[in-house]
């Protein structure tokens, strides 16, 4: 039997993670995050399918692709698209798998454009604050499904 299979989508500079403002965001890159990921995915039963893209429109159609290809959920960290995106609203309120949305800070203690999120209007659960750990706990919590 196949594995379910969650997307882990990753928006603009994260793919500069383990460089870019380390004393935000850490020292973890988005690599070391994807083989954590890909030890914890193996434990719980699933597949990961791990991406990142600078682009929006690029974002927009992994969420469709999530939706055609059966995916069972998920995990989105839009980065600075969090705070700006329609776009990325509305293509998660387009599809019925589930988003769940990452965050390796707390926006919401960060500057005040970054405290209202899109995302977050059609997300099912946000995750946030935790460093790398905020990607595990929400595959777990999309595991959970």
């Amino acid at each position: 039997m196949q594995r379910p299979t969650i997307f882990v989508l990753n928006g603009p500079n994260l793919n500069l993670l383990g460089q870019r403002e380390p004393e935000i965001y850490g020292s973890a890159t988005l690599a070391d995050i994807g083989a954590m990921l890909a030890e914890r995915a193996d434990q719980l039963g699933v597949t990961v399918d791990m991406r990142q893209s600078n682009h929006e429109g690029q974002l927009v159609d992994w969420l469709h692709e999530a939706q055609a290809t059966g995916a069972k959920a998920v995990l989105l960290n839009a980065g600075a698209y969090t705070h700006t995106s329609i776009a990325l609203l509305d293509a998660i309120r387009a599809i019925s798998v589930p988003v769940i949305e990452v965050h390796l800070s707390d926006p919401a203690t960060r500057e005040t454009f970054r405290h209202h999120s899109y995302v977050a209007l059609g997300a099912v659960d946000q995750v946030a604050g935790l460093g790398p750990q905020s990607y595990l706990v929400a595959l777990d919590k999309a595991a959970a499904l």
